[in-house]
């Protein structure tokens, strides 16, 4: 199959009418059944993934739209391997059309996410998509439909689900530990803004048009692109056009566990109620079903749950445990009246939620999924065919958080959803809030 012919089928499995192609689930296309990697998105985020991809498959390919991005990805494979068989491609359609390929790694800026893992999906890949898994509530419902029709195997880069403070605080709450829980503090960044960036000149080995994709035609900033291997995160996170935000950074992390630790991972919240100022960027409420109610707090933090007989405080490398006012476990740097309290001396995380298991968990009819590595949990689930610790639907629920949160700010609205149906209720709400205008071809 020629170029321009795999582009023409890539390009029609973007479309979310077309016919899904699915591929038996145990077929690896290397005879030794050692899976094929491609990579999608070369930056800072994907080398920790590149590392741990080499020692568990073969990388055959990497995708980046900046050539020395994606030169230095080659590179790096070659070296590891030993020889210059790494293929190089600047369009993701072109990697994915590859049928010898059986897993993609999605880790481009997030309102990519869902055109690429759609179109892994239908060309029968496995995908590990980084968070947020979707840029709208409509990809979101339109990538769990897919992973679904295609039985392909997703894992959501949502790596607090592997990390044991995270899981154990979950199965406190599950558990009945510090009673009926009563609401949970939820602390990370606000919601997106507009790009209004100025233009900056742009040098050659950069293809800014795949880029944008389906974001609006803007002028090159290097804000948004820094060009080049580059060691710190770029600001697309911050516009709406691109990213949500610290709601979708930091908040599609922490929102995640709240929904793992309210046992609504195939649910959402019903409410969300704005904060009383329009212009805030913290204060608005995901209300859930049982009444629980679920604060954002702006600013860095972690995830605060009170109960009626305890708390519990879990952020990572912290953790605090309070049941019927005695302390169980505690090592959480925090303040307090406006003083800075220590951590407790001679222990650690790792001790104290151990501590807390031994105290609270010892007889706990509830236990929830287990992984200690994220990447390693998805490699296992490639081979076995069974659900990731953060398989599409987890993700995706996440994401829709997120995105009614983000909606929440952006218009100062009270909504009511209905979490079964993925739509507003009530009478609130507007349906365009649910997608967004894509811009030429790539549609969802």
């Amino acid at each position: 199959m020629n170029v321009l012919n795999r582009r023409n089928f890539i390009k029609s499995a973007c479309a979310v009418s077309a016919a899904p192609l699915i591929l038996p689930a145990n077929l690896w296309s290397a005879p030794s059944g050692e899976l094929r990697i491609g990579f999608i998105g070369m930056g800072i985020h994907s080398r920790d993934l590149l590392r741990g991809a080499l020692a568990r498959g073969r990388v055959i390919a990497v995708c980046d739209v900046d050539t020395t991005r994606r030169n230095d990805a080659k590179a790096k494979v070659d070296e590891h391997y030993k020889n210059s068989d790494c293929a190089t491609y600047s369009d993701f359609r072109d990697l994915i059309a590859r049928k010898d390929i059986d897993v993609v790694f999605i880790v481009t800026p997030d309102h990519w996410h869902a055109i690429q893992a759609l179109a892994a999906l239908r060309a029968g890949k496995d995908i590990y998509c980084e968070k947020p898994l979707t840029h709208n509530i409509h990809e979101a419902v339109t990538l769990m439909r897919e992973a679904k029709a295609t039985d392909r195997i997703v894992q959501t880069g949502s790596i607090q689900r592997s990390f044991q403070e995270f899981r154990v605080a979950c199965e406190l709450v599950q558990n009945g530990v510090i009673g009926d829980l009563t609401h949970v503090d939820c602390r990370f960044g606000g919601p997106a803004i507009p790009c209004n960036l100025p233009e900056e000149a742009m040098e050659p080995g950069l293809d800014w048009d795949m880029w944008l994709g389906p974001a609006p035609m803007r002028p090159y900033n290097t804000s948004l692109a820094p060009r080049g291997v580059h060691d710190h995160y770029p600001n697309w996170r911050r516009y709406r056009e691109y990213a949500t935000g610290g709601i979708g950074d930091w908040g599609a992390h922490h929102l995640d566990i709240v929904q793992w630790a309210l046992g609504m991972d195939a649910s959402g919240p019903v409410e969300i109620i704005p904060a009383e100022n329009a212009r805030a960027n913290g204060g608005a409420q995901l209300v859930y079903a049982n009444g629980v109610k679920v604060n954002h707090v702006s600013g860095r933090g972690g995830i605060h749950f009170f109960g009626s007989n305890g708390e519990i405080y879990v952020s990572r490398g912290q953790f605090f445990l309070k049941v019927n006012g005695e302390t169980i476990a505690d090592y959480w740097r925090r303040s307090v009246d406006g003083e800075n309290v220590p951590r407790t001396a001679n222990t650690s995380c790792a001790a104290e939620v151990q501590k807390a298991v031994r105290t609270c968990l010892k007889d706990a009819k509830i236990r929830l999924y287990r992984s200690s590595n994220h990447l390693a949990n998805f490699f296992e689930c490639v081979q076995s065919r069974k659900p990731t610790v953060a398989d599409v639907e987890i993700g995706a629920r996440t994401s829709i958080c997120c995105h009614l949160l983000s909606q929440c700010y952006y218009h100062h609205a009270h909504m009511k959803w209905d979490p079964s149906k993925m739509v507003f209720t009530g009478g609130t709400g507007d349906p365009a809030w649910l997608t967004r205008e894509y811009r030429d071809a790539w549609k969802v």
